[in-house]
């Protein structure tokens, strides 16, 4: 008998091996979530057209001709959920090609399923951080440049007042930078404050996510404005808070 569900987050399990599918599907079922289940690309997009999920479970190696590689990049092109990524093929290219296509977290197979729930819980707690307390807290807008990060409802407006996407990983390490603007920051202490040191995170981890944030903010990426590498120390926001 299925467990009713006792949080609010509903997964998207894509994965092309039943018994892994079947695997979480079941633990996070009676953890209490809600869990749909994808055996590729094509079952993904029929689920995501239905309906939106807090966090995707992405397998790496997919059949069909589009690996899981191919699809985040399709699905960042259309939405900001934390996509997690599954794998085999404990590849250190692989995972940094992962984080910078906007996988929020990486996990290699073999996987201790306690620690698939502890990564999965930390991604809900930086996506929605308020939802513990039972009053929203004031609103704290951070200005920059004629930009404005909006860090309760995380979201970025752009001078013209678009809305930029971010990923999770994006959107933590702009607040750390706008919090912390003048100061350099090595790659351990963004690895603190963004990702946690109880996940497994490296260097170039944080060089993948800065080189994603830089696309999003600066006017010429290659040579960014806001965000400066500090050679043999870590990176330093230079731009204005207004």
């Amino acid at each position: 008998m299925s467990v009713p569900p006792r949080h609010d987050a509903h997964l998207l399990v894509v994965d092309d091996d039943p018994r892994i599918r079947q695997l979480l599907t079941t633990y996070f079922q009676d953890e209490g979530y809600a869990v749909t289940g994808a055996a590729d690309g094509t079952e993904m997009r029929d689920h995501l057209r239905l309906r939106s999920f807090d966090v995707i479970l992405l397998d790496l190696v997919l059949p069909g001709g589009q690996d899981g590689l191919d699809l985040a990049r399709e699905i960042r092109m259309q939405s900001d959920v934390p996509i997690m990524m599954l794998t085999g093929r404990d590849d250190v290219v692989d995972r940094i090609v992962g984080l910078e296509v906007g996988a929020d977290d990486y996990i290699s197979k073999p996987f201790h399923l306690r620690e698939v729930h502890a990564r999965l819980k930390s991604i809900l707690r930086r996506r929605r951080p308020a939802a513990s307390f039972p009053e929203p807290p004031t609103e704290e807008i951070i200005g920059f440049e004629d930009w404005k990060l909006n860090v309760v409802r995380r979201q970025l407006l752009d001078p013209e007042g678009n809305e930029v996407e971010l990923t999770t990983g994006e959107f933590d390490m702009l607040v750390a930078f706008l919090r912390h603007a003048g100061r350099v920051l090595t790659r351990e202490t963004l690895m603190d404050m963004t990702r946690g040191r109880n996940l497994e995170a490296f260097d170039r981890t944080i060089d993948a996510q800065i080189v994603r944030l830089r696309r999003k903010i600066e006017t010429d990426p290659k040579r960014p404005q806001f965000i400066k590498a500090v050679r043999g120390v870590g990176y330093v926001f230079t731009g204005r808070l207004d």
